[in-house]
C-alpha cells in the first residue's frame, strides 16, 4: 500500500498573525511545546498510574488538579476531553431523561447536543435585540418564574459566561443567585473565559464550571476542565460498582497524554496572564474603535467590549466583493498577502476575530491593513 501525503504541515501560527478567536487563547507556551514533545506518546502520563488519572504523582497530576481547583474557585477539578464533555457529564449525572433545563439563547451548539444526547427538554432565555444580543439576569428571572408558575420543575440552569458569537460577557453572579433562589444548580460554560479572564465559581454562585484547555488555556487539545462543589462530588464523581476506583462519568479516565501535559505546563503562565486581563480588554476596545473609524465596519454585541472576541458587520467589504473579480475571496487573499489569517475564505458580510495576545504594534498593523484594503478598493 502506498502512503499518501496527508498534508500534516502547519505554519499559520509561525508565519502569520492569526485572528481566529477559537485559537488565540490556545497558543502553546514554550513550556507546553516542550511537554508536547516529552508526552506525545498516547498513554504517556500513565507510566505510574495505579488506576486513577487524577491520583497520578509522576507527573504530578494530582497536585496540578488541586492548583487548578484553587485557580477557578471550586472544590474538585477534573480534566475532560472538552467543555462539551464536561457539560454532558453534569447533565447526565444530575438530570433524568425528560427533565427540563434552562439555557441562554446564545448558548454554544454543544450545549444543545449535550442536552439532546441526555434526552432533556430545553427552555431558552432570549437575548435582547440587534445589535447587542445581551443576556440579562432579568430574562433568566422571567423564564424561571414562568416555569415555576406553571408547575414545571427545572433540574439545571446553564449559562454561557462568554458566548462564541458576539463575545458578550454575562452577569454570572446575578444569574447564579437567581438560579439558587429557585433551588436549581447553575452550570457555567467558561470555554471562552477560563484561562483568559478571572473565573471564580464560588463568587459566581456556580455549582459547576467547564472550560476549554485548547480554546483558552494554552493547551494542546482536545482537553477541557470540569470544576464542581463538594456537595455534588458524590453524584458527578460517583464510583463504579464493578471497578472500584473508576469514576463513572469520567469513563474511568479522560486525557491521557499530550493534552493534559501541555495544560499542566501552561498553567503557571495562564494564571499570570489572567492578571493582565484588563490590558487585553482595553486593547480590544482600542482595536474596535480603530476598525470602526475605517467606515463601513460596525461591532455587533454589547458595547463597550468586555471580552476579546469581536464580531464585526462589514458591508464595506461586501460592496467591494460585488465588483471584485475574486468576489468574496478577495478579503481573505488581501489579508493573506499581509500575513494575516483567521478570517474565513469567502466571508465579507461579517466576521469574528480577536487580537488576544498580540502586541500593540501587531494590533495596529492589523487595523492599518484593513484600512489599506478599503482605501485601495473604495
Amino acid at each position: 500500500m502506498e502512503c499518501q501525503d496527508y498534508g500534516l504541515n502547519r505554519n499559520i501560527e509561525r508565519d502569520n498573525l492569526n485572528l481566529n478567536p477559537l485559537q488565540r487563547g490556545g497558543v502553546l507556551t514554550k513550556e507546553a511545546r516542550k511537554a508536547l514533545y516529552e508526552f506525545s506518546d498516547g498513554y504517556s502520563v500513565c507510566d505510574y498510574c495505579a488506576g486513577r488519572l487524577d491520583e497520578i504523582s509522576r507527573p504530578a497530576i494530582h497536585h496540578f488538579l488541586d492548583d487548578l481547583a484553587e485557580f477557578i474557585g471550586v472544590d474538585q477539578a477534573r480534566t475532560v476531553h472538552g467543555a462539551r464533555e464536561g457539560k454532558f457529564a453534569v447533565m447526565h449525572a444530575i438530570c433524568k431523561p425528560g427533565d427540563t433545563i434552562v439555557v441562554d439563547g446564545n448558548a454554544h451548539y454543544t450545549t444543545h447536543l449535550a442536552a439532546e444526547r441526555n434526552q432533556l427538554n430545553m427552555v431558552e432565555v432570549p437575548s435582547n435585540d440587534y445589535p447587542e444580543y445581551r443576556i440579562t439576569p432579568e430574562s433568566y428571572q422571567e423564564v424561571l418564574d414562568y416555569q415555576e408558575d406553571y408547575g414545571e420543575d427545572v433540574s439545571l440552569v446553564l449559562l454561557t459566561h462568554v458566548d462564541g458569537n458576539y463575545g458578550n460577557l454575562t452577569d454570572a453572579r446575578a444569574i447564579g443567585k437567581i438560579a439558587h433562589d429557585h433551588g436549581v444548580p447553575l452550570l457555567l460554560n467558561c470555554a471562552y473565559s477560563m484561562g483568559r479572564l478571572p473565573v471564580d465559581a464560588r463568587a459566581f454562585n456556580a455549582d459547576f464550571v467547564v472550560g476549554s484547555g485548547h480554546k483558552s488555556m494554552a493547551a494542546s487539545g482536545p482537553i477541557g476542565v470540569l470544576g464542581l462543589k463538594d456537595e455534588w462530588a458524590d453524584t458527578v464523581l460517583k464510583l463504579s460498582k464493578r471497578h472500584a476506583v473508576k469514576e463513572i462519568e469520567m469513563l474511568g479516565c479522560t486525557s491521557r497524554g499530550a493534552p493534559v501535559a501541555t495544560l499542566m505546563a501552561s498553567l503557571p503562565y495562564v494564571i499570570e496572564r489572567v492578571g493582565r486581563w484588563d490590558e487585553e480588554v482595553q486593547k480590544t476596545r482600542d482595536f474596535v474603535e480603530k476598525m470602526e473609524r475605517i467606515g463601513g465596519i460596525k461591532q455587533i454585541g454589547v458595547k463597550p467590549k468586555e471580552h476579546d472576541l469581536v464580531r464585526f458587520e462589514t458591508p464595506v467589504f461586501d460592496e467591494i466583493a460585488e465588483k471584485h473579480p475574486r468576489r468574496g475571496f478577495f478579503l481573505y487573499e488581501e489579508l493573506k498577502k499581509r500575513k494575516i489569517v483567521g478570517i474565513k475564505r469567502g466571508q465579507t458580510k461579517w466576521f469574528k476575530c480577536s487580537a488576544y495576545g498580540f502586541t500593540q504594534e501587531q494590533t495596529d498593523y492589523i487595523t492599518r491593513s484593513f484600512a489599506e484594503i478599503v482605501e485601495r478598493y473604495k
